[in-house]
Protein backbone atom coordinates (compact mmCIF):
# COMPACT_ATOMS: atom_id res chain seq x y z
CA UNK A 1 0.00 0.00 0.00
CA UNK A 2 1.55 3.07 -0.55
CA UNK A 3 -0.89 6.94 -0.23
CA UNK A 4 -0.08 10.38 0.26
CA UNK A 5 -2.58 12.78 1.71
CA UNK A 6 -2.93 16.07 3.41
CA UNK A 7 -2.08 15.90 7.12
CA UNK A 8 -4.87 17.82 8.19
CA UNK A 9 -7.97 15.40 6.61
CA UNK A 10 -5.91 12.34 7.68
CA UNK A 11 -5.90 14.38 11.93
CA UNK A 12 -9.67 14.75 11.07
CA UNK A 13 -10.36 11.69 10.52
CA UNK A 14 -8.34 10.22 13.05
CA UNK A 15 -9.93 12.09 15.89
CA UNK A 16 -13.45 10.96 14.75
CA UNK A 17 -12.29 7.01 14.81
CA UNK A 18 -9.29 6.60 17.12
CA UNK A 19 -11.57 7.61 19.94
CA UNK A 20 -13.70 4.17 19.84
CA UNK A 21 -10.25 2.26 20.34
CA UNK A 22 -9.65 1.14 24.37
CA UNK A 23 -5.82 2.47 25.50
CA UNK A 24 -5.64 -1.24 27.03
CA UNK A 25 -6.66 -4.60 24.79
CA UNK A 26 -6.08 -8.01 25.01
CA UNK A 27 -6.47 -8.31 21.82
CA UNK A 28 -3.68 -6.62 19.98
CA UNK A 29 -5.53 -5.98 16.48
CA UNK A 30 -8.15 -3.82 18.67
CA UNK A 31 -5.58 -1.57 19.54
CA UNK A 32 -5.17 -0.90 15.83
CA UNK A 33 -6.86 1.03 13.51
CA UNK A 34 -7.34 -0.40 9.91
CA UNK A 35 -6.29 1.55 6.94
CA UNK A 36 -7.25 0.55 3.02
CA UNK A 37 -6.02 2.63 0.14
CA UNK A 38 -8.25 1.99 -2.96
CA UNK A 39 -9.65 3.79 -5.91
CA UNK A 40 -9.00 7.55 -5.20
CA UNK A 41 -9.70 7.18 -0.95
CA UNK A 42 -8.34 6.23 2.13
CA UNK A 43 -10.77 4.12 4.61
CA UNK A 44 -10.08 3.84 7.88
CA UNK A 45 -11.95 1.84 10.26
CA UNK A 46 -11.62 1.48 14.48
CA UNK A 47 -13.69 -0.94 16.54
CA UNK A 48 -13.52 -2.53 20.16
CA UNK A 49 -16.43 -5.29 19.46
CA UNK A 50 -19.32 -3.22 20.74
CA UNK A 51 -18.88 0.00 18.29
CA UNK A 52 -17.46 0.33 15.15
CA UNK A 53 -16.38 3.97 13.16
CA UNK A 54 -15.67 4.25 9.56
CA UNK A 55 -14.59 7.11 7.64
CA UNK A 56 -13.56 7.79 3.99
CA UNK A 57 -11.30 10.64 3.10
CA UNK A 58 -9.46 11.61 -0.32
CA UNK A 59 -6.17 10.44 -1.07
CA UNK A 60 -3.55 10.53 -3.60
CA UNK A 61 -3.18 6.04 -4.02
CA UNK A 62 0.10 4.49 -5.78
CA UNK A 63 -0.81 1.10 -4.60
CA UNK A 64 -3.88 0.17 -3.54
CA UNK A 65 -3.80 -2.02 -0.22
CA UNK A 66 -4.37 -2.68 3.57
CA UNK A 67 -2.60 -2.65 6.88
CA UNK A 68 -3.51 -2.10 10.86
CA UNK A 69 -1.42 0.26 12.80
CA UNK A 70 -2.02 1.42 16.88
CA UNK A 71 -3.97 3.91 17.05
CA UNK A 72 -3.29 5.90 19.27
CA UNK A 73 0.36 6.35 18.43
CA UNK A 74 -0.57 7.35 15.15
CA UNK A 75 -2.90 9.90 15.78
CA UNK A 76 -0.46 11.48 18.18
CA UNK A 77 2.28 11.20 15.50
CA UNK A 78 -0.26 13.15 12.58
CA UNK A 79 -1.13 15.59 15.52
CA UNK A 80 2.81 16.60 16.03
CA UNK A 81 3.44 17.22 12.09
CA UNK A 82 3.36 20.51 11.05
CA UNK A 83 0.24 22.31 9.58
CA UNK A 84 -0.13 21.77 6.08
CA UNK A 85 2.10 19.04 5.63
CA UNK A 86 1.87 16.43 3.40
CA UNK A 87 1.85 12.44 4.64
CA UNK A 88 2.79 9.61 2.84
CA UNK A 89 2.34 5.84 4.02
CA UNK A 90 4.17 3.14 2.65
CA UNK A 91 3.58 -0.27 3.84
CA UNK A 92 5.37 -2.58 1.70
CA UNK A 93 7.67 -3.83 4.22
CA UNK A 94 6.64 -6.82 6.07
CA UNK A 95 5.08 -6.13 9.42
CA UNK A 96 5.87 -2.12 8.63
CA UNK A 97 4.59 0.84 7.75
CA UNK A 98 7.23 3.87 6.73
CA UNK A 99 5.16 6.94 7.46
CA UNK A 100 7.16 10.09 5.88
CA UNK A 101 6.26 13.68 6.17
CA UNK A 102 8.93 16.26 5.08
CA UNK A 103 12.03 15.45 6.69
CA UNK A 104 10.33 13.44 9.23
CA UNK A 105 10.26 9.54 8.89
CA UNK A 106 8.29 6.68 11.50
CA UNK A 107 8.87 2.99 10.98
CA UNK A 108 5.58 1.46 12.68
CA UNK A 109 4.54 -2.18 13.60
CA UNK A 110 1.65 -3.10 11.68
CA UNK A 111 -0.94 -6.39 12.14
CA UNK A 112 -2.18 -8.23 9.20
CA UNK A 113 -6.09 -6.39 7.85
CA UNK A 114 -7.19 -9.85 7.73
CA UNK A 115 -7.34 -10.20 11.46
CA UNK A 116 -9.04 -6.71 11.67
CA UNK A 117 -12.92 -7.76 12.85
CA UNK A 118 -15.64 -6.82 10.85
CA UNK A 119 -18.98 -5.58 13.11
CA UNK A 120 -21.13 -6.74 10.24
CA UNK A 121 -24.63 -5.26 10.55
CA UNK A 122 -26.99 -7.55 8.98
CA UNK A 123 -30.12 -6.23 7.84
CA UNK A 124 -31.41 -2.94 9.77
CA UNK A 125 -35.43 -2.67 9.23
CA UNK A 126 -36.12 0.77 10.48
CA UNK A 127 -34.78 3.76 8.47
CA UNK A 128 -34.94 7.73 8.90
CA UNK A 129 -32.92 10.77 8.23
CA UNK A 130 -33.11 12.94 11.25
CA UNK A 131 -31.52 16.70 11.88
CA UNK A 132 -28.69 16.71 13.16
CA UNK A 133 -29.77 19.47 15.96
CA UNK A 134 -32.93 17.32 16.70
CA UNK A 135 -30.69 14.00 16.54
CA UNK A 136 -28.08 16.33 19.33
CA UNK A 137 -30.54 17.90 21.42
CA UNK A 138 -32.36 14.18 22.16
CA UNK A 139 -28.27 13.42 23.39
CA UNK A 140 -28.27 16.46 25.14
CA UNK A 141 -30.62 16.99 27.06
CA UNK A 142 -30.85 13.47 28.64
CA UNK A 143 -27.30 11.86 28.50
CA UNK A 144 -26.51 13.47 32.09
CA UNK A 145 -29.13 11.05 33.38
CA UNK A 146 -27.65 7.80 32.11
CA UNK A 147 -26.67 5.51 35.13
CA UNK A 148 -22.97 4.51 36.15
CA UNK A 149 -24.43 1.21 37.92
CA UNK A 150 -23.15 -1.70 36.22
CA UNK A 151 -25.53 -3.88 37.67
CA UNK A 152 -28.50 -2.30 36.27
CA UNK A 153 -26.86 -2.31 32.85
CA UNK A 154 -30.39 -1.58 31.03
CA UNK A 155 -29.92 1.72 32.22
CA UNK A 156 -26.29 2.59 30.98
CA UNK A 157 -27.74 4.24 27.99
CA UNK A 158 -30.51 6.02 26.35
CA UNK A 159 -33.48 4.58 25.64
CA UNK A 160 -35.29 5.56 21.90
CA UNK A 161 -38.22 4.36 20.55
CA UNK A 162 -41.33 6.23 19.10
CA UNK A 163 -45.18 6.46 20.88
CA UNK A 164 -47.89 8.35 19.82
CA UNK A 165 -48.94 11.59 21.67
CA UNK A 166 -52.46 12.96 21.25
CA UNK A 167 -52.95 11.66 18.07
CA UNK A 168 -48.93 12.72 17.31
CA UNK A 169 -46.26 10.49 16.09
CA UNK A 170 -43.00 11.34 18.58
CA UNK A 171 -39.29 10.07 18.65
CA UNK A 172 -38.56 10.03 22.34
CA UNK A 173 -35.25 9.95 24.61
CA UNK A 174 -35.23 8.41 27.72
CA UNK A 175 -32.32 8.06 30.21
CA UNK A 176 -32.57 7.23 34.17
CA UNK A 177 -30.54 6.23 37.08
CA UNK A 178 -33.01 5.47 39.35
CA UNK A 179 -32.73 8.84 41.29
CA UNK A 180 -33.09 11.12 37.94
CA UNK A 181 -35.48 10.87 34.93
CA UNK A 182 -35.26 12.75 31.74
CA UNK A 183 -37.58 12.75 28.72
CA UNK A 184 -37.04 14.80 25.53
CA UNK A 185 -39.39 14.28 22.44
CA UNK A 186 -39.65 15.75 18.76
CA UNK A 187 -41.80 14.98 15.98
CA UNK A 188 -41.42 11.54 14.99
CA UNK A 189 -39.24 11.52 11.22
CA UNK A 190 -40.69 9.43 8.20
CA UNK A 191 -39.70 6.45 8.52
CA UNK A 192 -39.12 5.96 11.93
CA UNK A 193 -43.09 4.78 13.10
CA UNK A 194 -43.13 1.17 13.90
CA UNK A 195 -39.27 1.32 14.53
CA UNK A 196 -38.27 -1.05 17.61
CA UNK A 197 -36.96 0.32 21.24
CA UNK A 198 -33.90 0.20 21.46
CA UNK A 199 -31.04 1.33 24.37
CA UNK A 200 -28.14 3.15 22.98
CA UNK A 201 -25.26 2.56 24.81
CA UNK A 202 -23.64 5.03 26.74
CA UNK A 203 -20.04 5.02 24.78
CA UNK A 204 -21.88 5.20 21.63
CA UNK A 205 -24.08 8.07 23.20
CA UNK A 206 -21.11 9.74 23.64
CA UNK A 207 -19.18 9.23 20.03
CA UNK A 208 -22.46 10.33 18.02
CA UNK A 209 -22.66 13.66 20.11
CA UNK A 210 -18.81 14.22 19.03
CA UNK A 211 -19.96 13.29 15.68
CA UNK A 212 -22.28 16.05 15.53
CA UNK A 213 -19.75 18.69 13.97
CA UNK A 214 -22.63 20.53 11.92
CA UNK A 215 -26.21 21.00 13.07
CA UNK A 216 -27.45 22.00 10.04
CA UNK A 217 -26.79 18.72 8.61
CA UNK A 218 -28.76 15.42 8.57
CA UNK A 219 -28.22 12.37 10.10
CA UNK A 220 -28.85 8.45 8.52
CA UNK A 221 -30.23 6.32 11.27
CA UNK A 222 -30.56 2.54 10.55
CA UNK A 223 -32.02 0.80 13.59
CA UNK A 224 -32.56 -3.06 14.14
CA UNK A 225 -33.40 -4.81 17.35
CA UNK A 226 -29.92 -5.00 17.89
CA UNK A 227 -27.55 -2.49 16.03
CA UNK A 228 -28.44 0.69 14.92
CA UNK A 229 -26.08 2.56 12.42
CA UNK A 230 -25.56 6.78 12.25
CA UNK A 231 -24.06 8.38 9.05
CA UNK A 232 -23.00 11.44 8.95
CA UNK A 233 -22.48 13.61 5.70
CA UNK A 234 -23.79 12.93 1.84
CA UNK A 235 -24.21 9.09 1.71
CA UNK A 236 -23.72 9.69 -2.10
CA UNK A 237 -20.33 10.76 -1.87
CA UNK A 238 -17.12 9.41 -2.31
CA UNK A 239 -15.29 10.49 0.95
CA UNK A 240 -16.03 12.91 3.73
CA UNK A 241 -18.81 10.19 5.30
CA UNK A 242 -18.12 8.93 8.93
CA UNK A 243 -20.55 5.96 9.83
CA UNK A 244 -21.14 4.62 13.40
CA UNK A 245 -22.37 1.31 13.95
CA UNK A 246 -23.33 0.02 17.84
CA UNK A 247 -24.41 -3.11 18.86
CA UNK A 248 -27.62 -2.05 21.21
CA UNK A 249 -27.96 -3.18 25.12
CA UNK A 250 -29.88 -6.18 25.07
CA UNK A 251 -32.71 -5.74 28.16
CA UNK A 252 -35.78 -4.26 28.91
CA UNK A 253 -36.12 -0.29 29.60
CA UNK A 254 -38.42 -0.03 32.77
CA UNK A 255 -41.75 1.31 32.24
CA UNK A 256 -40.82 4.74 33.26
CA UNK A 257 -44.40 6.34 32.64
CA UNK A 258 -45.15 4.86 35.76
CA UNK A 259 -42.41 7.18 37.12
CA UNK A 260 -43.74 10.21 36.28
CA UNK A 261 -46.07 11.89 38.60
CA UNK A 262 -49.32 13.00 37.02
CA UNK A 263 -51.11 14.54 40.10
CA UNK A 264 -48.23 17.05 41.67
CA UNK A 265 -50.62 20.16 42.41
CA UNK A 266 -47.80 22.56 44.17
CA UNK A 267 -46.38 24.68 41.54
CA UNK A 268 -43.14 26.46 42.09
CA UNK A 269 -42.12 29.28 39.20
CA UNK A 270 -38.47 30.31 39.96
CA UNK A 271 -35.90 32.74 37.76
CA UNK A 272 -33.57 29.55 36.94
CA UNK A 273 -30.35 31.65 36.76
CA UNK A 274 -30.77 33.19 40.07
CA UNK A 275 -32.19 29.57 41.83
CA UNK A 276 -29.09 28.21 40.28
CA UNK A 277 -26.22 30.31 41.58
CA UNK A 278 -27.86 29.68 45.22
CA UNK A 279 -28.33 25.94 44.97
CA UNK A 280 -24.48 26.41 43.83
CA UNK A 281 -23.51 28.69 47.08
CA UNK A 282 -25.22 26.85 49.69
CA UNK A 283 -23.85 23.40 48.60
CA UNK A 284 -20.66 23.97 48.56
CA UNK A 285 -20.13 23.46 52.24
CA UNK A 286 -22.53 20.19 51.99
CA UNK A 287 -21.11 16.54 52.49
CA UNK A 288 -19.89 15.12 49.44
CA UNK A 289 -21.30 12.19 49.98
CA UNK A 290 -24.75 13.90 50.41
CA UNK A 291 -24.76 17.02 48.45
CA UNK A 292 -28.67 17.69 50.45
CA UNK A 293 -29.95 21.27 50.16
CA UNK A 294 -33.22 21.54 51.94
CA UNK A 295 -36.06 24.12 49.79
CA UNK A 296 -38.23 25.20 52.35
CA UNK A 297 -41.18 26.95 50.66
CA UNK A 298 -43.76 29.42 52.13
CA UNK A 299 -46.17 31.95 50.36
CA UNK A 300 -44.31 33.74 47.37
CA UNK A 301 -40.70 32.60 49.37
CA UNK A 302 -38.09 29.79 49.20
CA UNK A 303 -35.20 29.20 51.35
CA UNK A 304 -32.63 27.43 50.60
CA UNK A 305 -30.62 25.74 53.12
CA UNK A 306 -27.49 23.04 54.04
CA UNK A 307 -26.47 21.83 57.11
CA UNK A 308 -23.33 20.15 57.78
CA UNK A 309 -22.08 18.84 60.99
CA UNK A 310 -18.17 19.06 59.70
CA UNK A 311 -18.39 22.65 58.42
CA UNK A 312 -21.42 24.54 59.13
CA UNK A 313 -24.50 25.77 57.62
CA UNK A 314 -25.64 28.24 54.98
CA UNK A 315 -28.88 29.61 53.75
CA UNK A 316 -30.68 31.79 50.90
CA UNK A 317 -34.07 33.56 50.59
CA UNK A 318 -35.53 34.05 46.74
CA UNK A 319 -38.62 35.49 45.96
CA UNK A 320 -40.67 32.84 44.06
CA UNK A 321 -44.04 32.66 42.52
CA UNK A 322 -45.70 30.06 44.61
CA UNK A 323 -49.27 30.28 47.02
CA UNK A 324 -49.36 26.57 47.46
CA UNK A 325 -49.26 24.87 51.45
CA UNK A 326 -45.87 25.14 52.52
CA UNK A 327 -43.89 22.36 52.05
CA UNK A 328 -40.43 21.96 53.08
CA UNK A 329 -38.20 19.13 50.76
CA UNK A 330 -34.80 17.94 50.20
CA UNK A 331 -32.73 17.50 46.50
CA UNK A 332 -29.36 16.00 45.78
CA UNK A 333 -27.66 19.65 44.88
CA UNK A 334 -25.86 18.31 42.04
CA UNK A 335 -28.59 17.03 40.33
CA UNK A 336 -30.68 19.91 40.70
CA UNK A 337 -27.91 21.51 39.13
CA UNK A 338 -27.32 19.10 36.23
CA UNK A 339 -31.26 19.70 34.90
CA UNK A 340 -31.47 23.41 35.67
CA UNK A 341 -28.44 23.24 33.26
CA UNK A 342 -31.25 21.26 30.84
CA UNK A 343 -33.30 23.91 30.78
CA UNK A 344 -33.68 26.92 28.17
CA UNK A 345 -36.17 28.84 29.22
CA UNK A 346 -35.50 31.81 31.75
CA UNK A 347 -37.83 30.15 34.78
CA UNK A 348 -37.76 26.66 36.22
CA UNK A 349 -41.34 25.22 36.78
CA UNK A 350 -41.57 22.42 39.53
CA UNK A 351 -44.34 20.66 40.50
CA UNK A 352 -44.33 19.25 43.51
CA UNK A 353 -46.28 16.77 45.51
CA UNK A 354 -45.25 15.86 49.32
CA UNK A 355 -41.24 15.51 50.69
CA UNK A 356 -41.68 11.98 49.73
CA UNK A 357 -42.56 11.70 46.43
CA UNK A 358 -40.97 12.66 43.22
CA UNK A 359 -41.28 15.78 41.40
CA UNK A 360 -41.53 17.05 37.92
CA UNK A 361 -39.27 19.73 36.69
CA UNK A 362 -39.75 21.96 33.43
CA UNK A 363 -39.51 24.66 30.86
CA UNK A 364 -43.31 25.08 31.51
CA UNK A 365 -46.22 23.14 31.19
CA UNK A 366 -46.36 21.04 27.94
CA UNK A 367 -42.95 21.69 27.36
CA UNK A 368 -40.97 19.04 25.24
CA UNK A 369 -38.15 18.45 27.91
CA UNK A 370 -39.41 16.49 31.08
CA UNK A 371 -37.31 16.05 34.32
CA UNK A 372 -38.32 14.33 37.06
CA UNK A 373 -36.70 14.05 40.52
CA UNK A 374 -35.79 11.78 43.37
CA UNK A 375 -36.25 13.79 46.66
CA UNK A 376 -33.72 12.83 49.59
CA UNK A 377 -34.41 13.10 53.14
CA UNK A 378 -32.79 16.46 55.06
Amino acid sequence: MKVTLERAALLKSLGHVHRVVERRNTIPILANVLLRAEGQALLLKATDLDLEVTERLPADVGIAGATTLPAHILYEIVRKLPDGAQVSLDSSGEGQLQLRSGRSRFNLQSLPDSDFPDLATGELGHGFNLAAQDLKRLIDKTQFAISNEETRYYLNGVYLHTIEVEGHMMLRAVATDGHRLARVEIPAPKGAAGMPGVILPRKAVTEVQKLIEDPGAEVRVDISATKARFTFGDPAAASGQVVLISKLIDGTFPDYVRVIPAGNDKRLVVDRAPFAAAVDRVSTISSERGRAVKLALTDSKLTLSVTNPDSGSATEELDVDYDSAPIDIGFNARYLLDITEQLESDTVLFKLADPGSPTLVQDRDGAAALYVLMPMRV
